[in-house]
């Protein structure tokens, strides 16, 4: 049982638990109308002190739809964070009116610190580039909606695989599960940290290989994680100019991929996904964005304990 319990990073939950989370928003995807007051009398305070629209949307959508409501704010500069107040002291406010909070921060470790001061569970909806575990949750149902598990799998991680929080937090699930193969594929200036390839996959013994062109390994994928080069987590604006257009999808490079293969996208993109592939089959990202309501439905029902 999760019930109570933070959400702060994907190795919170254990294995057990996230196949939990993962089947009962499949049911809840299946009939969503037995779940519409599963909620009644709860609220969910929505903190995001960074700029979101599937991310924040989704889940307040999932807490209306499981009969609860909601409040909160979508921009720093509406709350009292713009007078001066630290993060601790909102989530100790919040958490006086919420059974639940979600929050996305800029700052890397501040949902970590507001669960140091909540009576409430805590959920990390994205901060900085560090970690946006329920991103994953709805990435590891998508998958395993379609292939029937998450075990045994090919995956590719395309584009900014250095600020790409949602390639971290992906990369850390599935290296929890047996005979994965991570295929990196990114510009030198965006290659997947050190850390992430020291601490994950090689001390979980997951085979990986690194490659600058997607030509390389897109005839041997299974998935393939596509992300945008994300213009917020530069500092200079010319070596984002010069790297934005590096990767890009379109039907040229697709002729080479499996007919079984999946493509995944966190959203928004830009340009890195070309629109003609949007007709193709083996593009999943828009039912992906589905799948992120449900699997934060099961979520929220189950850290609050009322399924």
């Amino acid at each position: 049982m999760i019930a109570g319990k933070h959400l702060i990073d994907p190795m919170d939950f254990s294995t057990l638990e996230i196949d939990e989370v993962l089947s009962l928003s499949q049911k809840i995807s299946e009939n969503p109308g037995d779940y519409s007051k599963k909620c009644s009398g709860k609220i969910l305070g929505s903190l995001f002190f960074e700029p979101s629209t599937r991310t924040r949307l989704s889940f307040e959508a999932a807490m209306l739809r499981l009969g609860g409501q909601v409040i909160g704010f979508s921009e720093a500069g509406s709350s009292s964070v713009s007078k001066g107040e630290t993060v601790a002291d909102t989530i100790r406010t919040v958490a006086c009116y919420a059974d639940i909070i979600v929050m996305r921060h800029p700052k890397e470790g501040a949902p970590k610190v507001a669960s140091m001061y909540s009576e409430v569970p805590i959920i990390n909806a994205g901060d900085g580039g560090h970690q946006h575990p329920t991103q994953t949750l709805t990435d590891l149902l998508t998958i395993t909606s379609v292939k029937g598990s998450l075990g045994s799998l090919k995956i590719g991680y395309c584009g900014d695989l250095k600020f790409g929080r949602t390639v971290h937090s992906l990369i850390k699930a599935l290296s929890r599960y047996s005979n994965n193969e991570m295929h990196l594929i990114s510009p030198k200036e965006l290659k997947i940290p050190d850390y992430i390839k020291e601490e994950i996959l090689d001390k979980n013994g997951v085979p990986y290989q690194e490659h600058e062109k997607l030509e390389e390994c897109i005839n041997e994928l299974d998935i393939l994680y596509m992300t945008r080069v994300q213009k917020e987590r530069f500092f200079n604006e010319e070596d984002y100019i010069r790297l934005k257009d590096t990767y890009i999808l379109d039907n040229e490079k697709m002729k080479n991929a499996s007919p079984d293969l999946m493509v995944l996208h966190p959203l928004p993109r830009v340009n890195e996904i070309s629109y003609e592939i949007d007709s193709d089959p083996r593009a999943y990202y828009f039912k992906q964005a589905k799948m992120g309501m449900y699997v934060r439905m099961g979520l929220i029902a189950l850290l609050l304990g009322v399924c």
